[in-house]
């Protein structure tokens, strides 16, 4: 049997940070999110070795364990190990199956579309398909989360494994003791069609290391640094007008919140930005765009730039020069699924 998962990437529109803890533990965090149709990919089938085996495909990256080998979930395979240990653990009885694990995905780490996360919620999908286990949408979203933050101890927030389980515009509500409630949006197809043609995503070349980002975002939390605490609670607001502005269809009123989650989220953590994206940024105002915004937590990854659809061809010729690439997308309604292939 072989069992195929996907899961999409999301765009955060806005609130993004505030799903992080400490701060959505201690004010309660508000994020706005929509998937895009590019995705993570999970395999699992019965290898012929009758072994434990680990593929990266995209990476080049692949792994065999014997059955006393100790499986080890560090290095480049360490999602893959990670979930393969955590299922085993909680719904096997703690032993070890044979089984070939492979992924891809349609995006690289550090991307800022959630890249990770989203393997992780395609794996814990695929997981779930196999075994058959009884994961609705949270209960793969959070068991993806406390497999990434918890067991492999990455530094993130909730958002990415939320809006990969759900798929579709989501307004997410996070709080102590991990509680998560996902508002999904009924998006008015003019809406969606604009937003859609109004919007140009654009990777810098510059994949980034997440964590260290979101560590200061953390530190400044605790430490009681007004600035950036004051720039979580502008995001968590500007999540809820973004959610207003895409539900009435007002996006003159969505591209000035774009552009003022921009401003405050900068305010987070002083690596959030750098000169490369400020170039960029400088470039694409003056060749159409009227919001920009970085994906993700900042630092490098995608940009995303919001445009009458009549500039866009200029915008993008315009990003083309600047030596990073422009990637196409839709935005898709569907969340993490899978099938079998007897």
């Amino acid at each position: 049997m072989i069992v195929r998962s996907r899961a999409p990437l999301r765009l955060g529109l806005a609130g993004g940070g505030t799903d992080v803890s400490p701060y959505c533990d201690i004010y309660g965090g508000h994020v706005m999110n929509a998937t895009i149709d590019k995705h993570a990919f999970a395999i699992l089938s019965e290898p012929e070795s009758g072994q434990r085996e680990f593929c990266a495909i995209d990476v080049g990256v692949s792994e065999v364990l014997g059955g006393d080998e100790a499986l080890v979930p560090d290095g480049p395979l360490k999602l893959l190990k990670g979930v393969y240990a955590r299922i085993c653990n909680e719904f096997l009885g703690g032993e070890p199956r044979p089984l070939k694990v492979q992924t891809f995905s349609d995006a690289p780490p550090g991307s800022g579309l959630g890249s990770s996360s989203t393997m992780v919620v395609a794996l814990v999908q695929a997981f779930a398909e196999y075994f058959a286990l009884p994961l609705g949408e949270y209960e793969v979203a959070h068991l993806a989360y406390d497999i990434e933050r918890k067991d492999l101890g990455l530094a993130g927030g909730k958002q990415d494994q939320y809006a990969a389980a759900f798929g579709g515009f989501n307004f997410m509500e996070f709080y102590k003791d991990d509680r998560v409630i996902v508002n999904p949006l009924r998006i008015k197809d003019w809406v969606w069609s604009e937003l859609e043609a109004s919007l140009v995503l654009y990777f810098t070349g510059v994949s980034r290391a997440s964590a260290d980002i979101i560590d200061q975002q953390s530190r400044n939390v605790v430490e009681g640094n007004r600035s950036s605490i004051d720039a979580m609670h502008s995001l968590k607001q500007e999540a809820v007008q973004m959610k207003e502005c895409v539900l009435r269809g007002d996006l003159q009123g969505l591209a000035r919140t774009l552009q003022a989650g921009w401003e405050a989220k900068k305010n987070m953590a002083s690596s959030i930005s750098n000169p490369v994206i400020e170039q960029v940024e400088r470039v694409a105002f003056a060749n159409g765009a009227h919001a920009a915004k970085v994906s993700g937590a900042g630092g490098g990854g995608f940009m995303m730039f919001m445009c009458s659809p009549d500039k866009r061809i200029g915008l993008t010729r315009a990003l083309a020069e600047q030596g990073g690439r422009l990637l196409d997308f839709h935005f898709t309604q569907q969340g993490a699924t899978s099938w079998r292939i007897m």
